[in-house]
């Protein structure tokens, strides 16, 4: 019976953590949820089930309460991007953290473990990001815990920060073009791209791609999906000890992306998509106002698309396709 078991979650006043926080409460388990400022938690459902622990990873206090009676813990908390003056690294939050949760659930003598990772997670990955979400998946794996680790694509939801971005690009005035970075472009490639924006463009007129821009593949994943998944896991054996790379059924370029959005935001005005060295856009990774790191350019660079037919396959669901999905909740940007 699931009102019998209580889950520790960690990341629920996130955006994948709130809505996993969500599925857990209406599939009828409890939930305690780690939350550092919980005076603006706010979680969609009011629930009798659900408990709230102040305090952060690092404090051991808190981790003490978080797993105190749990039965399970389900670990969302991870950053894309780094801020060092705030303690936010990516080793200090991916991997640290993980092994200080660790260490409280073992203490709990809790056995199971659900962790959220990310698709390109290797021991030898280009970014720092991937590197250091695979020394928290190590981490998991040796600990002894009957764990699931899941390593989702892009999540994309109505709710998401990387949505809300895409439908700046597009709905704002500024910037001109919608940009995403590219290589194989040479000088007089980037000098022409970047005069088309000066010119009008007919409305609706499809954007033509610079043929010779290179970027890497992605596969996005739709927030429901991802929660649905790390909610039924806890009542699926067939899991334990597995990993799921996870994406939703589309492929898509990155400018295939942003065109398709294009076509759904009410208020889409008629901007090009135009490619951006992505040379240069590791020399100005991480300057004041630039808003990106060198990780998310690397990273966008990689072909971060998966086989999902296992994950279908144990779970018994279909993922789904972005632009239907997206189409249906475009409408809340108006």
């Amino acid at each position: 019976m699931t009102a019998d078991i209580t889950v520790a979650l960690t990341g629920a006043s996130g955006f994948v953590g709130g809505h996993i926080l969500e599925h857990l409460l209406t599939a009828g388990y409890r939930v305690r949820a780690l939350v550092r400022r919980p005076r603006r938690f706010a979680p969609s459902i009011s629930n009798s089930r659900l408990t709230v622990v102040k305090g952060s990873l690092f404090d051991d206090q808190a981790l003490a309460g978080l797993v105190k009676g749990a039965n399970v813990v389900v670990h969302v908390v991870g950053i894309i991007m780094e801020v060092p003056r705030k303690g936010q690294t990516f080793d200090r939050i991916h991997r640290e953290a993980t092994c200080r949760l660790l260490a409280a659930a073992k203490s709990a003598d809790i056995k199971r473990w659900v962790h959220m990772s990310a698709l390109g997670t290797r021991p030898n990955g280009v970014s720092g990001y991937h590197r250091s979400k695979w020394q928290a998946e190590t981490a998991v794996r040796r600990s002894g815990l009957d764990y699931t680790i899941f390593r989702p694509s892009l999540i994309h939801g109505p709710d998401g920060q990387f949505m809300q971005m895409i439908r700046d690009f597009w709905c704002k005035l500024m910037p001109p073009f919608v940009p995403y970075f590219a290589t194989g472009l040479s000088v007089s490639d980037i000098v022409r791209l970047k005069m088309k924006f000066l010119w009008p463009l007919p409305a609706r007129r499809p954007v033509e791609i610079e043929p010779t821009a290179r970027a890497g593949r992605l596969q996005p994943v739709w927030i429901e999906d991802v929660a649905r998944c790390f909610t039924a896991t806890l009542s699926n054996e067939t899991s334990i000890g597995e990993t799921y790379p996870m994406g939703g059924a589309d492929r898509l370029t990155w400018p295939q992306l942003f065109l398709t959005c294009r076509n759904h935001f009410p208020r889409a005005k008629n901007k090009p998509v135009l490619a951006f060295p992505a040379w240069y856009a590791k020399l100005i990774a991480g300057m004041p106002l630039v808003p990106f790191n060198n990780d998310q350019v690397i990273m966008s660079q990689e072909d971060l698309v998966c086989d999902i037919a296992k994950v279908q396959s144990d779970f018994g669901l279909e993922l789904a396709s972005f632009e239907p999905v997206f189409a249906g909740y475009a409408s809340q940007f108006e």
